[in-house]
């Protein structure tokens, strides 16, 4: 799927403001430093749609980026970070909760998880709460470009056989690398299928 427009809609934290065209939306969110800024850009064909930084947790808003008129890229805050207040940290994940579970044209969640990492807490836990709110979502590792095959498909591996102890089956899984713009074309694809079955239900 060729992307040729996108461009920044707006940026919130809550429910209220946001986009009511009804135009599917896929929410991309991991943990600080995941690399989701990079990939965004690297989907959209943009070097600095989304802003990257070497500050963990910069993101602390909804921001949505519409698709060629047709979606919305929707760029959640991470999850896992350390250095922020508590009080502030309880409010992004009320904000992350209140989107995830009360947004109807939410399609999909792409939880980006680091390939280099053994199974994080964070995310297992956070893949957990999805299943129990019964929320579609996929499973997207990124920086595949800093491991070798073996080393990539050894730590897929171990991910979903930690996953398996609470789950029956495992989601659609996406290898991405934003520096070798691996993956790319099987995202837009599914996005693709997906907004298809949506404009259908």
């Amino acid at each position: 799927m060729p992307i040729n427009e996108v461009h920044f809609v707006a940026s919130n934290t809550g429910l209220v403001s946001l986009p009511k065209d009804g135009k599917p939306e896929y929410a991309f969110i991991g943990r600080s430093n995941v690399g989701k800024s990079s990939l965004i850009n690297m989907l959209c064909n943009r070097t600095n749609l989304a802003k990257t930084s070497s500050t963990p947790g910069k993101t602390k808003l909804i921001n949505h980026f519409l698709v060629d008129e047709e979606w919305y890229l929707v760029d959640l805050p991470g999850y896992g970070y350390a250095r922020l207040p508590k009080s502030v940290k309880e409010q992004i994940q009320l904000m992350i909760h209140n989107y995830i579970t009360k947004r109807e044209q939410m399609a999909c969640v792409l939880v980006l998880i680091d390939c280099r990492l053994e199974p994080q807490k964070s995310d297992l836990e956070f893949i957990d709460w999805l299943g129990e709110k019964g929320i579609p979502f996929v499973m997207v590792f990124t920086k595949s470009d800093k491991l070798t095959a073996n080393q990539l498909n050894r730590n897929i591996s171990v991910f979903k056989k930690k996953m398996l102890e609470n789950w029956e089956e495992t989601p659609q899984v996406f290898i991405t690398s934003s520096a070798d713009r691996i993956g790319r074309e099987e995202i837009l694809e599914f996005i693709e299928v997906t907004n298809k079955k949506f404009k259908n239900n």
